[in-house]
């Protein structure tokens, strides 16, 4: 999906051409005539899918200034290039000092406005990225630092806003890498107890003879090797969030001191003589199935209920394809200043790529294929070339999913017109695995109803051996009507347009 580009100039004319321009560069264009209306946008709900602002200085409404003032009042930071026929110095410096990113005089040429869009976007992202990560080690992160433009996940961090309002135990469910502790961290940094330690646990990563020792504490000499006394999670978390992460992984005995320390809100320390009193917020993730669990005994019931009082069920970045483009952005703009490369942009060809993946690793694994990519980059874009691992992936899987869709032989009749019969089959380039269906362009925008209805055709030719009665019969339209669509979808063969054709054979 491409960066959103709101243009604000109150001529018609300047409008139409920097719409034009931006689009052109790859962009998406909002085009608005005043700066009230402006402002009213970027302040509203729909600011957060701005990523820059081509902006007028002199309306007759709202001037430019006056615009940046707004945006400066609500804490935006989405950067802003402002344009006027005027180009005196002091215009220069006032825009810059209410917040402008860059300024270019009308008119603009088309390459220096794109130039102007791919330095303030990477700038955007890279401040934007530091000041998460800021955020994110002092215990801060709130749910606007989450980056996503899928309106599924958009209602879960509403759902989860409301949670962090209260002491409530929170589960999160979902696959490794779709960034539960993310979420976690930002229900604290949203909450009361967000000036308080966020205390994070890798439930699977603790031996479990050293379980109790790490999550209640010890005292000394309480067992071989306790040469001094630990206070444990529990306690380092008083006040605060103590954040399970994998809780499905404790073994048996751990879960019942669990139940006892949430239910009481005490812990016993290995070797103590009295519990300790603590006060936590529990956060919990799992990417296991708990209710199984339970059913096969491995996990507790009742500390399951305990856990599982306010559910989150994070998708996986499969089911959330368009926040690809913007998490790509956003890595990109860090790995390449922490490497020391001024990377600028990634190519269609490889957005695409990526937006076709599945994923399977999910944001951990884009995240660490977009850091190679990064390291092996020579120039100032990334293409497929820097994702080798994905782009052999990406051949293999339609290859598979296309001979699945052929018949081992073919008919004896069609042999004559075997080339007019390729044509017809599905393209090994557009059916996806497991004869998916993608309803997204490379730029991930909807595809025509022409573009799916002549894969559906195409698939469904390949899929029963070019029977063309069948055809017909399973997309629910006459022999007739699927010959006049051959026909208008440029599908046609030397037969397709009459009614002479043998039964099960295309042009022969």
């Amino acid at each position: 999906m491409a960066e959103r580009i709101l243009i604000v100039d109150d001529d018609p004319v300047q409008r139409r051409l920097l719409e034009n321009m931006v689009v052109r560069a790859g962009y998406d264009a909002i085009v608005l005539e005043g700066g009230d209306a402006a402002a009213k946008l970027l302040t509203g709900p729909d600011g957060t899918c701005i990523d820059a602002v081509v902006l007028d200085l002199v309306m007759p409404d709202l001037d430019g200034l006056g615009v940046l003032a707004t945006m400066r009042e609500a804490a935006l930071a989405i950067p802003v290039i402002v344009q006027t026929a005027h180009g005196g110095i002091d215009n220069v410096v006032s825009a810059m000092r209410a917040g402008a990113t860059d300024f270019v005089v009308k008119p603009v040429g088309a390459e220096r406005l794109q130039v102007s869009l791919r330095n303030a976007l990477a700038t955007s992202a890279l401040a934007g990225e530091l000041s998460r990560l800021k955020r994110s080690r002092s215990g801060t992160l709130t749910f606007r630092d989450i980056i996503t433009r899928s309106a599924r996940m958009h209602a879960l961090l509403r759902t989860a806003e409301k949670a962090s309002a209260s002491a409530i135990p929170v589960l999160i469910e979902g696959q490794s890498g779709v960034g539960k502790e993310l979420i976690a961290r930002a229900i604290h940094g949203t909450g009361e107890r967000r000036a308080k330690p966020f205390v994070a646990v890798n439930c699977g990563a603790i031996p479990d003879n050293l379980v109790e020792s790490i999550l209640f504490g010890h005292e000394k000499g309480a067992f071989t090797g306790a040469t001094e006394r630990h206070t444990g999670k529990f306690v380092e978390a008083t006040g605060g969030t103590l954040f399970l992460d994998e809780v499905g992984e404790l073994p048996p005995a751990a879960q019942v001191k669990l139940l006892r320390a949430i239910q009481e809100n005490e812990v016993e320390p290995v070797g103590a003589r009295k519990p300790v009193k603590v006060d936590v917020r529990i956060i919990s993730a799992t990417n296991r199935d708990l209710i199984a669990d339970v059913k096969a005994g491995r996990f507790r019931e009742d500390l399951f209920y305990r856990l599982h009082v306010f559910p989150i069920s994070v998708p996986a970045l499969a089911e959330r394809p368009e926040d690809i483009p913007e998490l790509v952005r956003h890595f990109l703009a860090r790995f390449a200043a922490e490497e020391g490369k001024r990377i600028t942009r990634i190519n269609p060809e490889a957005m695409a790529m990526l937006m076709g993946y599945r994923w399977p690793g999910n944001v951990r694994q884009l995240e660490n294929a977009v850091f190679r990519a990064v390291v092996l980059a020579e120039g100032h874009e990334i293409g497929l070339a820097e994702f080798p691992q994905i782009a052999q992936t990406a051949r293999a899987r339609p290859a598979t999913a296309h001979a699945a869709s052929l018949p081992d032989e073919l008919p004896a009749e069609v042999d004559v017109q075997a080339p007019a019969l390729a044509d017809m089959l599905p393209d090994p380039g557009r059916i996806a695995p497991q004869a998916s269906l993608a309803l997204l362009d490379a730029l991930g925008e909807v595809r025509t109803l022409e573009e799916i209805e002549s894969e559906v055709i195409r698939f469904a030719i390949g899929h029963y051996r070019s029977q063309m009665s069948e055809v017909a019969r399973r997309l629910q339209i006459g022999r007739s009507t699927l010959y006049r669509k051959l026909d208008s979808l440029g599908l046609a063969t030397p037969h397709s347009a009459g009614s002479s054709a043998p039964e099960g054979v295309v042009g022969g």
